[in-house]
C-alpha cells in the first residue's frame, strides 16, 4: 500500500507518525536494525519543526545514543523518557491524562509476559527488549527491582546472593515464573 494511500483521511500528527515510521522501517530494511527517531517541536510547542533520525548497525552505537537523547528529552515518564525535545515542556503542566499514563507498569506487565518460564541477567533482558522501546536501563533496573521486592520474579548475582537493596547490577539473574 502506498504511502500516499496510508496517510489519506488522517490529521496531521497521524501522518506525521506514520511518515516517521515508515522512514524507520524502511532504513531498517535496507539492512540497518537500530534506528531511534526525535522530534524537536517548535518554541511554543505547538508544531514539529524537525525529527533527527539515528541509525546504526550495532546494539552499542544505539545503546549510546539513546542514553544521549533521553537525556536530551524535555520530558518524561516515571523516567521514561518523550525522545522530543519541546520547550513548551519547561512550563509546568499537570493534566489528569498526564498523571494517569505509567508506562513503568506497561513495561513491568511487557517483561512478565516476554519472558515468562525464562532465567535470563538484567543485561539479556535489556538487549533482548529494549530495541524500538523507549526504555532506558535505569527503567529496566528500576522495574526488575520492583518485581524482585514484591515477589513476582526470583532474582539472585552471579555469587549466589540476592541483590543488593536499592540496587540491580547488570549480571543479576532474574527468573521469571511460569
Amino acid at each position: 500500500m502506498a504511502l500516499r494511500d496510508k496517510i489519506n483521511r488522517k490529521n496531521a500528527l497521524e501522518r506525521e507518525l506514520l511518515i516517521v515510521e515508515e522512514l524507520c522501517q524502511a532504513l531498517k530494511a535496507y539492512g540497518s536494525r537500530y534506528v531511534l527517531p526525535f522530534r524537536f517541536k517548535n518554541d511554543k510547542g505547538e508544531r514539529t519543526s524537525h525529527h533527527l533520525i539515528f541509525v546504526s548497525k550495532h546494539l552499542r552505537g544505539y545503546e549510546i545514543m539513546k542514553e544521549i537523547m533521553a537525556h536530551e528529552s524535555t520530558n518524561d515518564t516515571q523516567g521514561v523518557p518523550s525522545f522530543e525535545y519541546n520547550p513548551a515542556d519547561f512550563l509546568p503542566r499537570q493534566t489528569l491524562l498526564f498523571q494517569l499514563y505509567c508506562p513503568l507498569d506497561d513495561l513491568k506487565e511487557d517483561l512478565l509476559d516476554a519472558f515468562r518460564g525464562q532465567s535470563l541477567t538484567m543485561q539479556e533482558i535489556y538487549e533482548k527488549h529494549n530495541v524500538d522501546k523507549p526504555y532506558i536501563t535505569k527503567n529496566y533496573k528500576d522495574v526488575l527491582r520492583k518485581l524482585y521486592k514484591d515477589g513476582s520474579v526470583k532474582a539472585i548475582s552471579p555469587n549466589g546472593k540476592p541483590p543488593r537493596e536499592g540496587t540491580f547490577g547488570d549480571k543479576i539473574i532474574v527468573a521469571f515464573p511460569k
